[in-house]
């Protein structure tokens, strides 16, 4: 079973010319809502792919048709809770190009309650795996109980954060990162990406690819993005990660399920929105098969 202890947001898009400058204004061209956040982006992606998947998150009363959205894909909302505060939520803008610049308001998804961590995670094993992102409070709390139960713990850094990872580092499986958040924390650390106490590392490079370092053995594996013309990138890391996790769940190498996810992003990027544009595992298939 795969568990996520991740954000759950409302996606309000805009539509503009280009990413707003320090200062300017911009009118929008469009608008639309959807359901995101990086939890709820990479619970669907899993379930999307046909694994199953445990959301573990908070909403508040403006929220509930997130849940049900998230039930619709296939994801167990067992263990997603009603707060106090509003649910989280996001202002993207996408350009012409298909790139985003985003502010985030953590909300309810910053407000976990431990209680309910520990009880929908009590009983994991060495058959599980944990995922984890930046979004949510109490990440270290399930990274631990996860950990010393024997799951895999599977850690996106972002939005990075140097004091949450070295919170979770020492109960990590896999750390994934992208270009930028690798830097990030090779500087932070004081020390080359490869010398990082962790067994292995997923390095997201979007239209050039990603990299699987095994820290353990010496592997590494690079696979190539597939070509497409991108609409709305939002989202598309998300999409990686959620099906290279499905994949090596159902025993996939590193380098199968890098393809698959390579291949459930580049469909992603097609079309515009978050969760609500994350392909099934039939599309993602036949996309593989013509190529």
């Amino acid at each position: 079973m795969i568990y996520n202890l991740g954000s759950i947001n409302i996606d309000y898009f805009y539509q503009v010319p280009h990413l707003p400058l320090p200062g300017e204004t911009l009118a929008a061209t469009d608008h639309s809502v959807g359901l995101g956040g990086k939890g709820a982006n990479q619970s669907v992606a899993i379930a999307r792919a046909g694994v199953a998947i445990k959301h573990i998150g908070a909403i508040g009363d403006d929220g509930e048709w997130t849940v049900e959205r998230l039930a619709s894909y296939g994801v167990d909302t067992t263990h997603i809770s009603k707060s106090t505060l509003p649910t989280a939520h996001a202002i993207i803008n996408v350009d012409p190009a298909g790139e985003n610049a985003i502010v985030i308001y953590s909300g309810a998804s910053g407000a976990q309650d431990p209680a309910r961590i520990n009880a929908a995670l009590s009983n994991t094993s060495q058959n599980d795996i944990l995922i984890l992102q930046n979004e949510t409070s109490h990440q270290e709390t399930a990274a631990r109980i996860a950990h010393d139960n024997g799951a895999m713990v599977v850690y996106s850094a972002a939005p990075f954060d140097m004091g949450a990872v070295r919170a979770v580092l020492p109960y990590i499986t896999l750390l994934i990162v992208n270009e930028v958040e690798a830097a990030q924390l090779s500087a932070a650390l004081d020390m080359p990406l490869t010398d990082i106490p962790v067994p292995r590392i997923l390095i997201t490079k979007g239209a050039q690819g990603a990299e699987w370092h095994d820290l353990q053995n010496g592997d590494f594996t690079r696979m190539d993005a597939f070509k497409v013309t991108p609409v709305d990138t939002t989202g598309a890391g998300d999409t990686f990660a959620g099906y290279v996790v499905a994949g090596l769940s159902e025993g996939m190498t590193p380098a199968k399920a890098m393809r698959l996810a390579a291949a459930a992003s580049a469909i992603k990027v097609t079309h515009a929105g978050t969760a609500d544009a994350i392909p099934a595992r039939s599309e993602v298939d036949d996309f593989l098969k013509a190529q």
